[in-house]
């Protein structure tokens, strides 16, 4: 048989061989995806600042713009043309059953119903307006006021429409508690702490304006709970701790009512010192977080600082500076912070993975800014860990008492990514960081938020601590990122630091192969980032564990070939990777089956196409949905960088491993033809 007929087939003219068609759509397929970054980059440099930085809105419900009206009604100082406009933004966002959700798609919540109820009766509507019957009515199928958190009370406590006395005691004296004290001021999180000592300096004075009657809310009280306490019940198990802490309140509750109170002077110096430091130079804001800073602002007029005060004037001035105004007759909201930091290192990490020269202008603008921005204060973090200095970066502007992890992990994955006008500093300044960010990890093997060791799970059941994120303990997301940053520059996976990490995610995965994220919805954000640190630190992702989470991602994909999630399942596990398609939600399941290897899964090729299919001419991707997450089942956030930075990123990461994939097909081909053609020649040698 001559050799030549095993190359060749008769073909029709005009017609393509089935080989040809599939070369083509791959080249077609491999041309999109090119376009789609592309496009992607040029947006993403568009809204570049001149100064070199990124920041995009924070997104988030109502209660924010009905806590501000609140606020200026405590104040005193009501601005009506701004108050119109935050009633206006609350009344868009009414559900039909009256009431407020927390998150898009979201049914009516009990507190963001409660507060919008609040606002829009001391913006002028009455009780008896359809509107308000329709919110009164969602109020009470849900428990009313009694079965509201504490924060809600505590904000109606001002105003005199809660009693005080039926709030959970929140002593001064807790500023005071020792480091070795079973419970101090430290063993909560930066966030509850923030919060906590503004509250307690509130809880002392009681200051309270008193409405009106025909602005009272005594209708938003299912009879006969008006005069009840806390709405905790008694544990049936007579030593639990819920019983504990109850009789620990009764108790507070005595003492608060009490006139011996011996460190209370003390206590009440120490507070208000630890708030003015962290309120000054540095911070833009107490935390630079929405709820620390309105409570400062209350604190600090309570404490009798006179509203010309400087301190007082900058409290105000970086409480406004969170305000989003779109401009007369449009949308005026409020952000719960900004994210300039994160927002920045993202794009930067995105756009140096998409093959833009690392050495190019605008990415080494971006990172003179971030290098700019490291902190070198030892602020709260360093009571937990000893470390000798810091080097970190907070999420915001100017945060200096609280550099985070996660921050800190992505600015060094972004810098490893960039050249800077000075390398030796860049260098220098990343071993550095790279050390502290180190010195966090928990005795679990896994990275917090924060701080290190901030896990006592007794304290979830402190009566004040019902925002559910009273703690700040290891999470998968963050300690998988902590072992990415480990890979990429390029450390071993033996190290014993490593290890100790990917046991921690061992432990942590869920039985279906998914992770629970902690800061982003939800178990697609936890799995994706855990996936893609592994793969990073050269763990085996061919493991059962691993294609278990890779298995789990493919069996969420919808449809329409994306992948979505709501804050639902933080609620419900049933919910789990469920939800209409998202940009970012779609871009971090890709990442995470790419981290699987196998560029060529079906599922992979789908979720490319949709992203894709799904962005604008202009290279940027639409976005409705909330995918960033704040206090689990309390709060969340839209980042609007999200829809466009983590799509770049996948798109990016998947035209490598084509090409990758390509180069190792092309090597293949070439070695199998030339063993053809050897064969061939021997072949016509023996013949």
């Amino acid at each position: 048989m001559r050799s030549g007929k095993l190359f060749s087939q008769p073909v029709e003219r005009g017609a393509k061989t089935k080989p040809v068609m599939v070369i083509e759509e791959a080249l077609d397929h491999a041309l999109a995806v090119g376009l789609a970054i592309a496009r992607s980059q040029n947006y993403l440099l568009s809204t570049q600042k001149p100064d070199g930085h990124w920041v995009g809105e924070l997104f988030a419900d109502v209660t924010l713009a009905c806590d501000r009206i609140l606020l200026m009604h405590w104040l005193g100082k009501v601005n009506y043309r701004k108050q119109a406009r935050f009633m206006k933004h609350i009344l868009d966002r009414q559900l039909p059953d009256g009431g407020w959700n927390i998150f898009p798609g979201g049914p009516s919540e009990l507190n963001a119903t409660i507060k919008g109820y609040a606002a829009l009766k001391l913006a002028g509507f009455t009780q008896q307006d359809p509107l308000m019957e329709k919110a009164r009515s969602t109020i009470l199928r849900l428990g009313g006021i009694p079965k509201s958190m504490t924060y809600t009370k505590l904000g109606l406590a001002l105003l005199g429409v809660y009693p005080w006395h039926q709030l959970p005691v929140i002593p001064l004296e807790i500023v005071l508690f020792p480091a070795w004290f079973p419970f101090h001021l430290y063993k909560m999180s930066a966030w509850s702490r923030t919060m906590l000592v503004p509250l307690a300096i509130i809880h002392h004075f009681k200051p309270t304006r008193h409405l009106p009657a025909h602005l009272q809310l005594h209708e938003l009280f299912p009879a006969g709970t008006e005069q009840e306490g806390i709405s905790w019940k008694w544990s049936t198990t007579l030593f639990s701790k819920r019983n504990v802490f109850l009789v620990c309140d009764k108790l507070l509750q005595l003492w608060d009512r009490s006139s011996w109170k011996p460190l209370r002077t003390r206590a009440l110096k120490k507070a208000e010192e630890w708030m003015v430091e962290r309120i000054g130079q540095g911070s833009d804001g107490l935390g630079a977080i929405f709820p620390a800073m309105h409570y400062a602002i209350v604190a600090l007029r309570t404490l009798g600082y006179p509203e010309e005060s400087p301190l007082f004037q900058k409290a105000l001035r970086d409480f406004d500076g969170l305000e989003v105004d779109e401009g007369e007759d449009r949308d005026l909201r409020v952000q719960p912070c900004v994210s300039p930091v994160w927002d920045t290192a993202v794009a930067c990490v995105a756009l140096g993975r998409s093959g833009l020269p690392s050495g190019q202008s605008d990415l080494r603008k971006a990172a003179a800014w971030l290098m700019e921005r490291e902190i070198r204060v030892r602020g709260d973090w360093h009571v937990n860990n000893p470390h000798p200095e810091c080097s970190g970066w907070a999420f915001e502007y100017n945060n200096i008492y609280y550099p985070d992890i996660d921050d800190s992990l992505m600015v060094l994955l972004a810098l490893l990514g960039m050249k800077t006008d000075d390398e030796a500093k860049k260098q220098e300044m990343i071993e550095r960081a790279f050390r502290w960010v180190l010195s966090f990890q928990c005795r679990n093997g896994g990275w917090a938020a924060f701080d290190k060791d901030v896990n006592s799970s007794w304290l979830e059941d402190v009566p004040f601590a019902d925002h559910n994120a009273i703690l700040d303990p290891p999470c998968s997301d963050i300690t998988a990122r902590a072992l990415e940053l480990a890979g990429r520059m390029g450390i071993k996976r033996s190290e014993p630091f490593v290890q100790r990490g990917i046991r921690f995610l061992k432990k942590s995965q869920g039985a279906d192969g998914s992770w629970f994220g902690r800061w982003g919805v939800n178990y697609i954000y936890g799995t994706w980032q855990a996936l893609r640190g592994l793969r990073a630190i050269e763990e085996d992702m061919n493991q059962q564990w691993t294609l278990r989470a890779r298995d789990w991602l493919e069996s969420c994909q919808n449809e329409d070939g994306g992948w979505g999630e709501t804050p639902a399942s933080y609620e419900n596990p049933d919910l789990k990777g469920k939800g209409p398609s998202t940009a970012s939600q779609t871009a971090w399941a890709i990442m995470g089956i790419l981290a699987c290897g196998e560029v060529d899964r079906p599922s992979l090729r789908r979720g490319v196409a949709y992203l894709v299919r799904k962005q604008d001419p202009g290279g940027s991707w639409r976005e409705e949905f909330i995918t960033g997450t704040g206090f689990p089942g309390v709060f969340y956030l839209k980042y609007d960088m999200y829809r466009n930075a983590w799509p770049l990123l996948a798109l990016s990461d998947y035209a490598k491993a084509l090409s990758v994939a390509k180069e190792q097909t092309e090597a293949w081909v070439r070695a199998t033809l030339a063993v053809a053609i050897c064969s061939r020649s021997r072949a016509g040698g023996i013949g």
